[in-house]
């Protein structure tokens, strides 16, 4: 029973970290490109910042993610309190609203590859006897290349996920922008669908069919 709860204590402090870094980084990309492109609700609200604390959603942050741990999930999920803008405040109009939409998920694409950088790095230095069995180099590198590794994971995921073509995720937020005007209402309407739409997604397995070969091709490119 102790080595259980000890192992599932140890699974979430390993995945806490990667997880907070990122859905903070990607809410906090929504609100500084929202800010450079003529928005600064965000700012005034005081979002833009790498403070969890400040972003946390308490079912996305930390119910969900603690329910796929606890239960042993294939996959890691959650979100952050998403980052307030004004899209009336855009200079670009739709245009500026994709951009805002389509800087969330390349953020994420860019942790996933800082991460697979720090796994890399830790594996060449172990592999080169720079890593000591037993010391404090080794008890701080251990835990941090099991994070990395999670953190690509979760952050290719994270960026797969959002770019579904569904508002109000960033991928219809995308599309919405890019779209002729007749299409890109036709879609926005579906918003307050959106949620439900992706949920039933992922309830069902379909989601899998979609976002996993992406997923799958780039954790091949980043972490062999």
């Amino acid at each position: 029973m102790e080595s259980t709860f000890g192992s599932t204590v140890l699974q979430v402090v390993l995945y806490c970290v990667p997880l907070l870094f990122g859905v903070v980084i990607h809410e906090v990309s929504h609100g500084w490109v929202a800010e450079k492109l003529g928005d600064p609700t965000a700012r005034l609200m005081g979002r833009i910042t790498l403070n969890p604390l400040v972003h946390i959603d308490l079912v996305g942050t930390v119910i969900l993610p603690l329910l796929l741990i606890v239960t042993k999930s294939p996959f890691l999920f959650g979100w952050a309190k998403p980052v307030p803008v004004q899209f009336a405040n855009l200079r670009g109009g739709r245009r500026d609203m994709a951009l805002v939409a389509l800087s969330g998920p390349l953020s994420n694409f860019s942790a996933a590859g800082l991460s697979a950088l720090v796994y890399h790095g830790i594996l060449a230095a172990s592999a080169k006897g720079l890593i000591p069995e037993g010391g404090w180099v080794a008890a701080f590198a251990e835990p941090l290349f099991l994070m990395a590794r999670i953190s690509v994971s979760f952050n290719l995921v994270l960026m797969a996920v959002n770019l579904l073509p569904v508002p109000p995720l960033d991928g219809g937020r995308i599309m919405v922008g890019i779209l002729p005007m007749r299409l890109a209402q036709m879609l926005a309407g579906l918003e307050r669908y959106g949620m439900l739409i992706v949920l039933v997604l992922i309830a069902t397995g379909w989601w899998g069919y979609i976002v996993s070969p992406v997923i799958k091709t780039f954790m091949r490119l980043l972490l062999s």
